[in-house]
């Protein structure tokens, strides 16, 4: 299965393989390579492996009681994503997150997510309200993978709205990256107070056929958020506190 699609399902959030700290055993199926996959990428998403974490495929098919082909061919695919690199001697290694990367992912993303705003407005499409609550209610309970979920899924409305299933196909190739940044920085850092009143204010241009205010408020809303993610992500890197917010704007 090509990696894209692979990614695809990644986002559909109702057949998640739940990741914890210590990888579960796998029963046999014939989509295995399919959920080595998975349960590594949610690995990686949620920090259960850790950037710099060597991996083998001794250990991973020992702990996920497969065979090593599965595992082979799921860290291949891993390594073609970029989330993985040749670890020096033996192995691969969990890649680092670097702002500058996620901020160039940030980039494609805003574009994408601004011309499905614009589209889904042209359609005036209604986005189902309980997408707004389902996100207030995890930024309230500080549940990094509910916060994580609450997003993809407001987006993922929108891509389908758009009515231009490329759009989806396109965004959910850079979707892993961006849940991996999103993660790493939700684990330190509180959720910008403005992220689900500025998603309100999108769907309700959306809504109202308004295809300039929909295509603008979501390029707003990405390049806020790719600056909070960024600066974090540097200051994690340097080692220091995040520099102050600018005026206007909110963890």
């Amino acid at each position: 299965m090509p990696a894209a699609c692979i990614l695809y399902t990644e986002y559909t959030l109702r057949h998640r393989i739940p990741m914890a700290a210590h990888l579960v055993k796998l029963h046999a199926a014939p989509d295995l390579v399919d959920q080595v996959y998975q349960v590594l990428l949610d690995a990686i998403s949620d920090g259960s492996l850790a950037p710099g974490t060597r991996i083998t495929q001794e250990e991973i098919a020992q702990q996920l009681a497969v065979s090593r082909q599965p595992v082979l061919q799921a860290l291949r695919l891993l390594k073609q994503d970029g989330l993985v690199l040749d670890a020096p001697g033996r192995g691969v290694q969990v890649a680092p997150l670097d702002a500058a990367d996620i901020a160039g992912v940030y980039a494609v993303r805003g574009a994408l997510d601004a011309l499905a705003a614009r589209l889904a407005a042209t359609h005036a499409g209604m986005l189902d309200p309980k997408l707004i609550e389902r996100g207030r209610k995890a930024a309230r309970s500080r549940n990094v993978r509910a916060m994580i979920e609450a997003d993809i899924a407001f987006h993922n409305a929108i891509y389908a709205a758009s009515r231009n299933p490329l759009i989806a196909r396109s965004a959910h190739l850079h979707w892993s990256h961006i849940r991996r940044a999103m993660g790493a920085v939700l684990q330190v850092s509180a959720l910008r107070e403005s992220v689900w009143d500025e998603h309100e204010a999108i769907a309700a241009a959306i809504a109202a056929g308004d295809a300039a205010s929909a295509e603008r408020l979501m390029l707003g809303h990405d390049e806020r958020a790719a600056q909070h993610i960024t600066r974090h992500l540097d200051a994690a890197a340097r080692d220091t506190p995040a520099a102050p917010l600018t005026q206007g704007d909110t963890p």
